[in-house]
């Protein structure tokens, strides 16, 4: 058994299934996607701590973890990819026991996790898991992180040509489901990275409605 990963003398959650959680992702994600995974998880406590705020770290931990399943060929099906994320997620946690009401903070932590402006208004948990991506991804709020405890957490768990890579993920899912598209970020991504990529825009749909006006 592997011992725990400590950044700044905070331990990561510890049990039998968040070892399950870590061994699913090593198993079906890149490195590059793997490592993103575990930093959000990072900078989503070091927020949490930081803001003083109180919450479930083993919730945060397994939406951290897991929020990201929908990339995968193993977990992809119709729905937006945050939503096919949370269904597997919250589908394994309860397969191993977990509560019914942490497994749907965890859905909603992952569903809701690209979705600013609603995830950093709900609880904690679920805020936390858009905080900690956002960090990642985009470097929002990455000066409320001491450069040392970011430093640690990019030592442990490097970014491998994050960037390229990530937008690559995204621009997969764009190419399998263009429909999901509609109204998110993925547009950006189709239209840069997708050939012959078209999405319907928000004016043209409501133009299209059948009434008169």
């Amino acid at each position: 058994m592997s011992a725990p990963v400590i950044v700044g003398g905070l331990t990561a959650p510890d049990s039998e299934l968040t070892r399950k959680a870590a061994a699913l992702i090593e198993q079906i994600h890149t490195p590059v996607i793997r490592n993103h995974l575990h930093r959000t998880w990072w900078f989503a406590d070091l927020l949490g701590r930081k803001r003083e705020l109180k919450y479930d770290r083993e919730v945060v931990y397994f939406a951290s973890l897991m929020h990201d399943l929908g990339f995968t060929k193993e977990y992809s099906a119709d729905q937006r990819f945050e939503v096919d994320g949370a269904d597997a997620a919250k589908s394994f946690l309860l397969a191993h026991g977990y509560s019914e009401a942490k497994a749907e903070l965890v859905w909603d932590g992952i569903a809701l996790h690209s979705s600013g402006g609603i995830a950093d208004r709900k609880a904690p948990e679920i805020a936390l898991i858009y905080f900690g991506a956002h960090v990642d991804v985009f470097g929002f709020n990455i000066e409320e992180i001491s450069p040392a405890l970011i430093d640690d957490t990019l030592e442990l768990y490097p970014r491998l040509g994050m960037k390229a890579a990530f937008q690559e993920a995204l621009a997969e899912v764009v190419r399998k489901k263009p429909h999901t598209a509609v109204g998110t970020g993925l547009r950006d991504v189709g239209y840069r990275h997708v050939h012959g990529f078209s999405c319907p825009d928000i004016c043209g749909m409501i133009d299209a409605a059948p009434f008169e006006s």
